[in-house]
């Protein structure tokens, strides 16, 4: 279905964009009062290879969702683990006491996630 494959680049692109482009640069979504991402980690309570970790893991996520458009087995397993991910984003969110607006994009990608699952298992 073309929404699928619309909303697999979407998530793609733009966790690809955050790790590659605006890893070091502020954004009104950054945890706390955090100016790039080392500072978002930091303001979370976490160690920098969290930081690393994470990022390795959404990058790869952005790439297999990408793969996913033709290998449709591994869609489920992508998805899955991206969507615990966010969850644990809106939490980091919730820890420090952000406004609801800085869970956004998280929020926006469940979303999506959600949209997904929805088309592909009916």
């Amino acid at each position: 279905m073309e929404l699928i494959m619309i909303l697999q680049l979407i998530i793609s692109v733009g966790l690809i964009n955050v790790w590659f482009f605006r890893v070091n640069k502020a954004t009104d979504y950054r945890g706390g009062n955090a100016k790039n991402m080392q500072e978002e980690f930091l303001a979370y309570g976490l160690p920098i290879w969290s930081m690393y970790l994470v990022g390795s893991l959404k990058v790869a996520i952005a790439v297999m969702l990408i793969i996913s458009i033709w290998v449709e087995e591994l869609l489920i397993y992508n998805l899955i683990l991206l969507a615990l991910l966010m969850i644990a984003a809106v939490l980091m969110h919730v820890k420090v006491k952000d406004p609801i607006k800085k869970s956004y994009p998280a929020l926006s990608i469940l979303f999506m996630i959600a949209l997904i699952m929805y088309f592909t298992m009916s």
